[in-house]
């Protein structure tokens, strides 16, 4: 008796849950939707951009305007959302947390596909390769051709805190010494100054310092020694948004706009007039 007393209200419990799981899957689908970041920036009708300057990717123009590639990527990217784009700098080194507390929507700024990194954010697919290159002190590093003269105890290497500069140091030249900067132009000046043998960065950095200083510096290796796709980063859990970012670089990929605006910035110098 108790067993038939109990089957009925099993089967009127599964029945009750058939019935309603189908509207509150809706309901929670709907829900998700709603509080997508990319819906939260249709609704505001601003993209927020989390970045950090670094040339040639996004610099002050002489009328202090940003200007560079991540900042052509970004106001295109806004431009195609129908919305405005607002950047707002950041330190690098924080740049993942003040993603993750909501100062902004989005990174866009060069930042390398990684590991550890993911653990801690999304990534799209890649928009941009980068390679790491080294820079030289005509002096410190007189002689210096390979990355194994930087290979040593003596060298004082310099780089920007929280990049992969400074897993590219660590892992090619483990045995030098690192000098870690908020950002690139207190790396250089460093190295202007002679106090450190080299910089490592992405490229085509290195190489645009070796230009402009020919007589302090050089380039002792060609080309990048290293490569690492980019990414949007953006916070865990929304799948719409990085959805749409990850179409959104294939339709402009597909385009050769991406190629296009590379090559303005990374194999031109047509830009330099710009910020001098």
């Amino acid at each position: 008796m108790k067993k038939s007393a109990v089957l009925p209200a099993a089967v009127l419990a599964v029945l009750l849950f058939l019935t309603l799981a189908p509207a509150q899957a809706r309901d929670l689908r709907e829900e998700l939707v709603r509080e997508s970041t990319v819906e939260q920036i249709l609704k505001r009708g601003v993209l927020r951009v989390g970045m950090s300057t670094f040339v040639p990717w996004a610099m002050r123009d002489r009328n202090g305007n940003l200007i560079g590639f991540e900042i052509d990527v970004a106001t295109r990217l806004a431009a195609d959302m129908g919305v405005k784009v607002e950047f707002i700098p950041t330190k690098w080194s924080g740049i993942i947390p003040a993603l993750l507390t909501g100062k902004f929507d989005v990174i866009i700024g060069g930042m390398g596909i990684r590991p550890d990194r993911n653990l801690k954010v999304n990534f799209t697919i890649p928009y941009d390769y980068g390679g790491m290159s080294i820079v030289a002190h005509r002096q410190t590093a007189a002689g210096f051709d390979k990355l194994e003269d930087f290979n040593k105890p003596e060298v004082k290497i310099a780089a920007r805190i929280g990049t992969t500069a400074v897993t590219a140091i660590r892992k090619h030249m483990p045995l030098a010494q690192t000098r870690l900067f908020d950002d690139e132009a207190q790396a250089v000046q460093e190295l202007l100054n002679g106090r450190v043998h080299a910089m490592v960065s992405q490229e085509p950095l290195p190489a645009f310092q070796a230009l402009r200083n020919p007589d302090r510096l050089f380039l002792p290796l060609k080309g990048s020694f290293t490569k690492e796709p980019n990414g949007f980063a953006v916070r865990k859990g929304d799948v719409d948004t990085l959805n749409f970012f990850d179409n959104w670089i294939r339709v402009v990929e597909s385009e050769g706009w991406l190629v296009e605006t590379r090559h303005y910035w990374f194999e031109t110098r047509d830009w330099e007039s710009r910020i001098q």
